[in-house]
């Protein structure tokens, strides 16, 4: 049977031959602990690890030393928002973030105030952007992080990282930006964005999935407190055994973002906007949601009016592969909280669909997929009690 063409890109990316082939002897052969410093099998080990660290922190124009190793981004997240809380419990209690991040960070955050910090969930704008002066007006002298996305995993658009990370520098407050979703797709150099901590995903920039990076901004004037205790490993902030088949593929991945990306962005924002005039050339009443240029290549965000976005994904599925939103809350039946945010109603957010292009979608792939939209969107149309909706919509 064929497989539906996949534009799910940011749910997660199809593994990279080149990525496999490095993988493969640190799976077979070259077995050995990157902890066993008293023989070959480990030293050969080790001698991966720290160049596939040198790889991750080349693609952020970071220092190797910068780069602690984990099993993804949520505990990257995890490991940076809730290091600095209680490395820094005794200087102050308030962190901030806003409403349109990551689960990863949103729930990690709520952890938190059950330990009696405090979090400021600033709002977003119609584009999904946090207002830098918003984040000014919230440091306190007990702000001890400021944690703001680069990427919105939903609808595309990028942050304003750079101008935050300015300003939390100014007030000597810490800066974590979850960069997932930007990480391998646009520019991300940490002293350009300010930051003192970043989050990676391997899967996300067609490596392996449980594999992810943290980055430490370096000197040790930034404290963490480690998540898991043990041997000490990754400078004592992540303790255990190191996934080597993992991190030389997470390298890798690194390696070939680093190579690509500026071609590839150029290619995938010519087939977005390809995508984006086919479909609404040819139907009414579809809106973009996220920023109309502040986006990364690869994203588009649609609301399909008088359309269940359910039904339109069902209807689509043996062409494509989509999804309505992030892979991490797919299971709710709840309109986005994003969308929600930037202020869709619930109508429009039910009816959203997100497109994900990656490295290897081609313009006959894109040109199928406005073929099949238009033709099912005008089949629901046809079958909806669009006057109902159009009265819910207030039209």
């Amino acid at each position: 049977m064929k497989r539906p063409i996949y534009l799910d890109h940011h749910a997660t990316t199809p593994l990279e031959p080149a990525v496999l082939e490095a993988m493969l002897p640190y799976l077979t052969e070259k077995f050995g602990n990157a902890s066993s410093r008293t023989h070959a099998y480990g030293w050969e080990a080790e001698e991966a690890v720290e160049t596939a660290r040198e790889q991750v922190a080349a693609l952020i124009h970071a220092r190797p030393e910068e780069i602690i190793f984990t099993s993804g981004a949520t505990e990257s997240d995890n490991l940076a928002i809730k290091g600095v809380a209680w490395a820094y419990r005794d200087k102050g209690n308030h962190i901030i973030t806003a409403t349109t991040e990551h689960k990863a960070v949103l729930d990690t955050c709520k952890a938190l105030e059950k330990q009696g910090f405090v979090v400021t969930y600033l709002p977003v704008d119609r584009t999904g952007l946090v207002d830098p002066d918003d984040v000014r007006r919230a440091i306190t002298p007990r702000t001890i992080l400021i944690s703001i996305m680069y990427v919105n995993s939903e609808i595309g658009t990028i942050g304003p990282v750079a101008e935050i990370g300015a300003i939390a520098r100014e007030h000597g407050v810490l800066f974590h930006t979850d960069a997932v979703q930007g990480v391998g797709k646009i520019a991300c150099e940490v002293d350009a964005l300010h930051v003192d901590l970043l989050s990676i995903s391997g899967h996300k920039i067609y490596g392996p999935k449980g594999i992810g990076a943290l980055y430490v901004r370096r000197p040790q004037r930034l404290r963490l407190q480690p998540l898991i205790d043990g041997g000490g490993h990754e400078r004592g902030l992540r303790s255990g055994t190191l996934n080597v088949p993992g991190i030389v593929g997470l390298g890798k991945a690194c390696e070939l973002c680093r190579q690509l990306w500026p071609e590839e962005s150029v290619r995938l924002r010519r087939l977005r906007q390809r995508l984006y005039e086919g479909i609404t050339r040819e139907l009414d009443d579809v809106y973009l949601n996220g920023h109309p240029e502040r986006r990364v290549p690869g994203n588009l965000n649609l609301s399909f009016a008088y359309v269940e976005g359910e039904a339109l994904l069902f209807s689509l599925k043996d062409v494509v592969a989509l999804s309505s939103g992030s892979a991490c809350t797919s299971d709710s039946h709840e309109p986005s909280y994003v969308l929600r945010a930037i202020g869709v109603d619930d109508t429009l957010a039910h009816s959203a669909i997100r497109f994900g292009l990656g490295r290897h979608t081609t313009e006959a792939e894109i040109d199928t997929v406005i073929a099949a939209v238009v033709e099912n969107v005008r089949r629901l149309r046809a079958l909806a009690p669009i006057g109902d909706l159009k009265a819910r919509l207030g039209r």
